[in-house]
């Protein structure tokens, strides 16, 4: 028990206010990410609504929100009166929620780029090495 209430601690939300995600979506984002990533677990404890709200200076409907679509989506399961968990069943992502993060992860990318002054050759040409790199490696 000791190990879920040490990870659940390195869990922290954290957003972005000026990359155009809504709140609720970067919510969610982050949930998938850290489970993706492992750094959540299925049986892991998040944060409480309104303890996300408090620390991040949001509305409480913001935060369930977020939660609500990740229990529909089987990511969450909320016990009534003990907290909200990481969800024990394996969930696939549609294609179509797979390309919409692909689109608005590039889409952050290339902003981000941009406002540090790089242009998207030299954002192709960093991506184009890198998978030859990779290939590299692989081999």
């Amino acid at each position: 028990m000791a190990q879920t209430t040490q990870r659940q601690r390195q869990f922290e939300f954290q957003l972005d206010l000026r990359s155009g995600v809504p709140v609720y979506r970067q919510l969610i984002d982050q949930v998938t990410g850290g489970i993706a990533s492992s750094i959540l677990h299925p049986g892991d404890q998040l944060p409480t609504v309104r303890q996300v709200a408090v620390d991040l200076s949001i509305n409480p409907n913001t935060v369930m929100r977020a939660y609500r679509e990740l229990e529909i989506r089987g990511v969450l399961e909320t016990q009534q009166g003990t907290g909200t968990f990481i969800s024990h069943q394996k969930v696939k992502r549609d294609e179509v929620e797979r390309q919409r993060q692909l689109t608005q992860l590039v889409s952050e990318f290339v902003s981000r780029a941009g406002a540090s002054g790089f242009t998207v050759e030299e954002l192709m040409e960093q991506l184009n090495d890198r998978c030859i790199h990779s290939e590299k490696t692989r081999r």
